[in-house]
């Protein structure tokens, strides 16, 4: 579900950067970082110590 929110999240902001006259490139830039960030976090949060549901 943090994807779809993620991915929903940086499309919603490159339109607003877009519409703002930034670069449609660099605003989907921000858009992927974003969803490599949580994707990132979730590997992570996975080898914490004391998680139970390995």
């Amino acid at each position: 579900m943090a994807y779809v929110i993620t991915g929903t999240a940086g499309l919603c902001l490159w339109i607003v950067l877009w519409a703002l006259n930034v670069s449609g490139f660099d605003a989907i830039l921000i858009a992927i970082v974003m969803v490599l960030a949580v994707t990132a976090l979730r590997n992570v949060a996975l080898r914490l110590p004391g998680r139970k549901d390995r």
